[in-house]
């Protein structure tokens, strides 16, 4: 594929939302790229990861830049993923931040405030029809099935994580919890919110939240790599089609939305890419002269 085979809208929102040409970018000096996994590297339509996709990962990798997973995903979750991705990352921000990891021993991770827990589990208790899933460092289990749960998880397809349930009133007390995500509709959210100290919602599905400490997000994940390889906030590179990934866009230096996230999200972003079964990804980086 050359740069000529690759369309491009003739213009493109920025993050402050004006049009400015998509004229092709002088190469950036980025040493780090950042990656969300549903809808960036997984499409929700085929549920496999495009080859252009492994083939950029790949290149990225040889030119010895940095890759790192960054997703809302808890770690207990990754593994169907990780087998359509035939490539090494150097490390992953997961439950949107709250958890970051490498495989040579690197661990940073902040959990929920326990009180927030317990109200939130409580909140449930009083809504009994509402199913969340609470994630610890190595486990994920939800309070129920639903069937609003199980149609979301349908629409994961081959990527959707294995389901357990367990009692959200004992384990809290002996496990950290570091996200939990309710079906709730925006409005719920934000009464649960409310009734926290040191708890926000992001999400990335319509159907539910993903809430984390209120100091928490992606960014977080990108500063806590910042620190261990000693690159700046400008060398850093961010894909993202989610509410969640938001922040993200807008932290690093450069963010990527893909042409399937909604507008809100591409707002935040400096370049809109094509979408996931597009090329999206390897577009955005020939576009930013990051690959050649």
């Amino acid at each position: 594929m050359t740069t000529s085979d690759i369309p491009h809208a003739p213009f493109i929102p920025g993050r402050d939302g004006a049009e400015r040409a998509a004229e092709p970018a002088a190469p950036a000096d980025i040493r780090a790229v950042f990656f969300d996994v549903d809808g960036t590297l997984t499409s929700f339509v085929t549920h496999e990861v495009p080859e252009s996709t492994v083939r950029a990962l790949r290149m990225l990798h040889e030119r010895g830049v940095l890759t790192f997973l960054c997703t809302g995903r808890a770690k207990a979750q990754l593994d169907v993923v990780m087998r359509m991705l035939p490539v090494d990352f150097d490390g992953v921000v997961a439950m949107n931040g709250q958890y970051c990891f490498d495989d040579h021993g690197f661990l940073d991770a902040c959990p929920l405030d326990v009180e927030d827990v317990a109200t939130i589990t409580a909140w449930l208790d009083r809504h009994p029809d509402i199913a969340a899933d609470y994630c610890e460092a190595d486990y994920v289990y939800f309070n129920q099935i639903t069937e609003e749960m199980r149609a979301s998880w349908r629409q994961l397809g081959r990527t959707a994580p294995t389901r357990h349930v367990d009692d959200p009133h004992v384990r809290p007390l002996t496990h950290d919890t570091f996200q939990i995500s309710p079906f709730v509709t925006p409005e719920q959210e934000a009464e649960l919110v409310g009734l926290c100290r040191n708890t926000m919602g992001v999400r990335w599905n319509p159907d539910f939240t993903d809430l984390i400490p209120a100091d928490g997000g992606k960014p977080r994940g990108i500063r806590s790599f910042m620190r261990l390889h000693g690159f700046a906030r400008e060398q850093t590179m961010a894909f993202g089609d989610g509410g969640n990934d938001m922040a993200m866009l807008e932290y690093a230096g450069i963010g990527v939305a893909m042409g399937n996230a909604n507008d809100e999200v591409k707002a935040c972003a400096d370049h809109v890419t094509d979408d996931v079964d597009h090329d999206g990804v390897m577009n955005a980086l020939l576009h930013f002269g990051v690959l050649d």
